[in-house]
């Protein structure tokens, strides 16, 4: 007995692996077929678009974030004050994080791509969202011990099925070579939405909402953090993550979006 099926259990692994690939060519056989079907739309103008969602003339009309900035905030100035002089917004309201910086303005087109990622299911975009936030926040991740994502309540994971920030954390993780830990901050309290919230409101609403896990309390010890997040409208989301972080010990907490709202031009001070 053991003679007849010794050679079949041995070419099961074979037969699995035979089986796999089989799968595999299927898989993408069919994605081809899709392709050509179905061609990939530009989510902004819809013109077919080779590649990964946006054609290049809507990347074109993104507005990108370049020096000069608020070294604090990030928020760019309309001519170069030099070095270490701060914007209105960092000297009037100090956020608890040490810096924040976003990969373009929250305009139209960054509005779109923002609204697909975060609602639309288009997490292919994460990818390249991703890489231009790694650009924009490389002096923050030259030295960082952790890449730490916004986490959304898991009542609401569960109804949206994935985190925006998430998936960004993980494209700015690869793209940095910084640790992606998604286990370190917890939603502990559902809040309501922001939008339409004013500064005030958008504070209260999330305070208290997060927290360390107390599993993960070493590891955030004399760390230097990066917080992920979509978009930076007031900075109290990312300020009240910033301050759970703090409690728990960090030795730095720092911010990067891929789109931060940005108010009409003011000279620094």
């Amino acid at each position: 007995m053991d003679a007849v099926t010794a050679p079949i259990r041995f070419a099961r692994p074979k037969l699995r692996a035979a089986l796999a690939a089989v799968r595999g060519t299927c898989a993408n056989v069919a994605k081809l077929a899709l392709d050509i079907a179905l061609p990939t739309l530009c989510i902004c103008c819809r013109e077919p678009v080779d590649g990964e969602g946006v054609c290049a003339a809507c990347w074109g009309k993104l507005s990108f974030i370049e020096r000069p900035y608020c070294p604090k905030l990030g928020i760019p100035f309309v001519y170069d004050p030099g070095p270490e002089l701060l914007s209105m917004e960092a000297i009037a309201s100090p956020p608890a994080y040490a810096r924040a910086r976003a990969a373009v303005r929250y305009d139209d087109v960054a509005r779109i791509l923002v609204h697909a990622l975060k609602y639309q299911d288009r997490t292919d975009l994460a990818p390249i969202m991703g890489r231009w936030m790694a650009r924009a926040g490389r002096d923050l991740l030259d030295g960082a011990d952790a890449v730490v994502p916004v986490p959304l309540h898991w009542r609401r994971g569960f109804g949206r099925r994935y985190n925006q920030s998430g998936a960004l954390g993980r494209s700015v993780a690869r793209q940095s070579g910084v640790r992606l830990r998604s286990d370190l901050l917890r939603r502990v309290r559902a809040t309501e939405q922001q939008v339409g919230l004013s500064r005030s409101q958008r504070a209260s609403n999330v305070q208290g909402a997060f927290q360390v896990s107390p599993e993960r309390l070493a590891d955030v010890q004399g760390r230097r953090i990066v917080l992920v997040d979509d978009v930076l409208t007031t900075g109290a989301t990312v300020d009240a993550c910033a301050r759970a972080l703090l409690r728990a010990k960090a030795a730095e907490v720092s911010v990067l979006v891929f789109a931060r709202v940005v108010d009409a031009p003011r000279p620094p001070i």
